[in-house]
């Protein structure tokens, strides 16, 4: 058997000399990139306070949540309540009888009946315990707590305080 020389390439292989090109090209990109900043921090102080007037935002006013709950709560109720106005001053247009003393106690009876139920539940509140007079023998350990709760808001938040 005879052993034949191994041939010696003439020429690079066939695209590799295009591909390591590329690849420097991309790798001169990358550290290029890496060198340049991409963020800035100022440091400097900023003013407390300027000289230039405030000036009235769009929207609605600044005001506290509380107040924004409110806000938000009696302008739902005043939505929810013109249907039921509209249909109440239909039937009395459309009966004849738009009498304003007959107006005035179908606007006033929902009002009131809230007003009386709310009054009835502020005072149930404020009535207070009965008075209890325990007696023992012997030493006794008594432990007072009082807990303050209240809940609030249309998606129930229960604060207790101690």
């Amino acid at each position: 058997m005879t052993v034949l020389p191994e041939p010696k390439p003439t020429a690079p292989a066939a695209g590799q000399a295009h591909l390591d090109d590329q690849a420097r090209q991309l790798l001169a990109a990358v550290e290029e990139a890496m060198r340049t900043p991409t963020s800035y921090r100022d440091d400097a102080p900023v003013p407390l306070i300027g000289t230039t007037p405030p000036v009235a935002q769009p929207g609605r006013p600044p005001m506290s949540q509380k107040a924004t709950d409110v806000s938000a709560l009696m302008l739902s109720g005043g939505l929810a309540s013109l249907p039921l106005g509209v249909a109440a001053s239909l039937v009395l247009w459309a009966s004849g009888h738009a009498d304003p003393t007959v107006i005035a106690v179908i606007c006033a009876a929902p009002t009131t009946l809230i007003f009386a139920l709310s009054r009835l539940v502020k005072r149930a509140k404020e009535a207070a315990p009965d008075e209890i007079h325990n007696h023992y023998s012997g030493p006794v350990y008594q432990d007072q707590r009082n807990v303050h709760t209240s809940t609030r808001g249309v998606w129930a938040k229960t604060n207790n305080q101690q």
